[in-house]
């Protein structure tokens, strides 16, 4: 410590200004611990009694006294420094801490004025804490200068990087919880400083909270040696600051000393980058802040020690009807604050410590950067259409969806070098996205090789990196701070971030009924790679049960695409990056399939988003046999074949194509903003007609989503847990989505087909048989599939 007394200027930081500080933070802590217990008497004016606590207490503390301390030392550090920063808390449970400092600083009154400066407003922000129609109990979106909840852990440091990336005069300061420490994503998410320019990025001010313990166990960062410690933080290419230990006078006047230490690092790092063109990595600062578990609560309860211990968790004084005893135990910890010293006769925080929060913009409730949508700007966008494929009929040319998206893309990345990146964890070539390089490179500020490629201190794609933990907490950053991006992977393993898109799409539900939020752009999937072209990866990488898990988001929310071909795909992209305030779910090939639709089609089909293709059904003038319907690319190509097998062979068939590229469409208008209305669903697959339904991922999820249809006919064949290492056409013969199935299931459910049916299912098995037979000889699919074209004239 004596070397940070050398280097920084300890005339600004008097003894007055710290006992001030510490009186701002018994303020913070008085408000928390008034939010978990009272419901009444909120400055103890008068005795406490039973009736003035909550029937229900519920809350956690152990957090909350460190992250208070905290707090009241960043506001020092913003007003001396004049930062743009804001706080993100990632231990659960802490909100309590932000919630007392957002009041104390005024940001919170402007935003509900019902909470007013004043005894009145104490009682209502006590009241409404983990109460019914009140706050939970964590960092929510209701939170003013929060784009982070704690109540899944793991993700803080990530949503940090992403809030910075592009904004260089941002400062996060994020705050790691020692048990959210131990998550896989955060332990990997250490790394995020590789890929920070000093140039043309923020920076992100990690303060490791070690107070020892989770729910009930130890953390094992708070149990390792001191050396082992800061050796595994240098080793992650950080410059860690120790703060340590219980006694308060001490740790202000050292967590005084290292914020600055570290503001000053920060500051130095991005002068000298910025003056002398120099993207060279620093070693950033980190502050490892040691303190006890419920830290200035009561030290013992029932004989059990509590600060310091597991046991100051959560409640650490049962306070209720079975224990009406330690009302006592509460008040006199209450009284500990001093409440008297701080709030004036009215329930005001005093003038004189009231100043030592920043101003306006400045305090970390209101910083534009938490409410993103405030500082979000449109794309400039391309015309997606002079990106199209030529298709001059359905089906007379191949291409490869996702390669054709790739040049659309990299011009949206051309025109917006500022707010717009990629993320995808090392598959944006895989993806057959490349095209994107040819505009901007992958950011990387560790070493670079000669064989390397792409790889630069600058760029807008964010690939570089195998962890879809990190892209994902990166995007919602970057997108919760006013930008847009997308986010490629593999179709099978976006599994892995399921939790972190259902936290993202509560709070987008959350915040579309706070007036004060802003809309942000959508978080856009493109998942390809996908079930259906898995050659030589088999059964792994296939899963898209993905789709499942986002349809049982709140409706106003979530959008899931399966454009059938690439100019359908350029379509809908173009819409999803123009949209906002979504979870929008696109699902695209990259193998070479058939086109169906020239670009003046493919509009019009994906605006209405789901269509009867009139020029491959033969029903017009007359009542349909059957529907055959198809959502996904390679289900399509399936349903077609099967489609010129009937027409050809059962030419008297009436048969309706119906291609879906908006699931949602399935879904009944009274339940779906994008759902079809019964009329409109019934007249496109009637009331009675039986419906053969080729799906891209799991059969069971359209007759989820569309149970309350009139016409209960519906047959949907898609995914089954069938696959191996094989060739495309066995995997989908297999799963029964192919057009010999397909035509089977029609002549198995159409009545009054006759022998034409009956010769024609006997065929199509004899082809079944061939079909394996040849592949486990050849190892590659029939001919007659390969070559395999639409020839039925419009």
């Amino acid at each position: 410590m004596e070397e940070l007394l050398l280097d920084t200027e300890l005339e600004q930081i008097s003894p007055e200004l710290l006992n001030k500080m510490d009186a701002y933070w018994r303020a913070a802590n008085y408000l928390s611990v008034g939010q978990i217990y009272l419901y009444d008497n909120p400055l103890l004016r008068n005795k406490l009694l039973l009736s003035h606590v909550k029937p229900i207490v519920v809350g956690h503390w152990g957090t909350t006294p460190g992250q208070n301390f905290i707090y009241v030392h960043l506001n020092r550090v913003i007003k001396k420094f004049d930062l743009n920063m804001f706080y993100i808390s990632g231990p659960g449970h802490g909100g309590p801490a932000l919630v007392a400092n957002t009041y104390l600083e005024g940001s919170y009154t402007e935003v509900y004025p019902n909470i007013s400066q004043d005894e009145d407003g104490i009682k209502k922000l006590f009241t409404q804490f983990s109460f019914p129609g009140g706050i939970s109990s964590h960092v929510a979106p209701s939170t003013p200068g929060s784009i982070h909840e704690g109540g899944e852990l793991g993700y803080s440091l990530s949503h940090a990087f992403g809030a910075v990336f592009d904004n260089p005069k941002l400062i996060v300061a994020c705050i790691v919880g020692d048990g959210e420490a131990e998550t896989g994503p955060l332990a990997t998410a250490w790394h995020s400083n590789k890929f920070l320019n000093p140039i043309t990025d923020g920076a992100v001010l990690p303060i490791l909270h070690l107070n020892g313990y989770k729910i009930s166990n130890p953390t094992l960062l708070a149990r390792i040696a001191h050396e082992e410690l800061e050796q595994f933080f240098k080793g992650c290419g950080w410059k860690p600051y120790f703060v340590e230990g219980n006694d308060p006078e001490k740790m202000h006047m050292e967590m005084a000393i290292v914020t600055e230490k570290a503001v000053t690092d920060i500051r130095r790092f991005q002068e000298h980058a910025r003056t002398k063109s120099d993207n060279t990595r620093p070693h950033w600062p980190m502050i490892v802040l040691r303190s006890p578990k419920g830290w200035t609560g009561p030290k013992v309860v029932d004989g059990l020690q509590n600060e310091g211990t597991f046991r100051s968790h959560q409640v650490p004084i049962l306070v209720d009807e079975k224990h009406p005893q330690n009302v006592v135990l509460l008040e006199n910890w209450m009284k500990s604050y001093r409440a008297k010293e701080l709030f004036d006769e009215e329930g005001r925080l005093i003038p004189e410590l009231a100043a030592l929060a920043p101003k306006g913009n400045s305090r970390m409730g209101s910083n534009p950067h938490t409410n993103g949508g405030l500082l979000l700007e449109d794309l400039i966008m391309p015309d997606f259409r002079a990106f199209a494929i030529d298709v001059p009929s359905p089906g007379a040319v191949e291409g490869q969806d996702t390669m054709i998206l790739a040049k659309f893309l990299s011009e949206v990345v051309r025109l917006n070098q500022n707010n717009f990146r990629v993320f995808g964890p090392d598959e944006t070539l895989s993806n057959l996205l490349g095209a994107v390089f040819q505009v901007s490179n992958r950011q990387w500020d560790a070493n670079i090789q000669d064989n390397d490629e792409f790889l630069s201190p600058s760029g807008r794609i964010l690939d570089a990196q195998l962890s879809e933990h990190q892209c994902e907490g990166w995007l919602e950053g970057y997108l919760l701070t006013g930008r847009h991006g997308i986010f490629n992977s593999y179709e099978a393993f976006i599994r892995i971030v399921d939790s972190m898109f259902s936290q993202h799409a509560k709070w987008l539900k959350v915040t579309r009924e706070l007036p004060w939020r802003r809309n942000i752009a959508s978080l856009n999937y493109l998942l390809a790679s996908h079930v259906w072209q898995q050659d030589h990866n088999g059964f792994t990488h296939q899963d898209p049960g993905f789709l499942d898990h986002v349809i049982s988001k709140k409706a106003d929310v979530v959008r899931v695409y399966l454009p059938p071909d690439a100019n359908c795909l350029l379509s809908v992209f173009d819409h999803c990056l123009r949209s906002k305030h979504y979870v929008n779910v696109v699902v695209a090939g990259k193998h070479a399939l058939p086109q169906w639709l020239n670009m003046q089609q493919a509009e019009t089909h994906c605006t209405e988003g789901i269509g009867i293709w009139q020029w491959a059904s033969n029903d017009q003038g007359s009542e349909p046999d059957v529907i055959m319907a198809s959502c996904g690319d390679t289900v399509t190509l399936e349903l077609l074949a099967a489609v010129s097998i009937l027409r050809e062979h059962l030419p008297e068939l009436k048969v309706r194509v119906v291609n879906v590229v908006d699931l949602m469409k399935m879904q009944s208008s009274s339940e779906h903003p994008h759902g079809l209305s019964e009329v409109d669903y019934d007249s496109i697959f009637t009331r009675d007609k039986h419906i053969i339904f080729n799906f891209h991922g799991y059969p069971w999820l359209v007759h989820r989503i569309s149970y309350r249809r009139a016409n209960r006919n519906l047959h949907v064949r898609g995914y089954k847990e069938e696959g191996t290492i094989t060739t495309p056409f066995d995997l989908r013969v297999q799963n029964e989505i192919d057009r010999f199935h397909l035509v089977i299931d029609v002549i198995d459910r159409v009545p009054n087909l006759g022998s034409k049916g009956a010769y024609l299912k006997q065929q199509l098995k004899d082809k079944l048989i061939e079909h394996k037979h040849y592949v486990n000889r050849y190892g590659k699919d029939m001919p007659e599939i390969l070559e395999w074209k639409w020839n039925i004239k419009v």
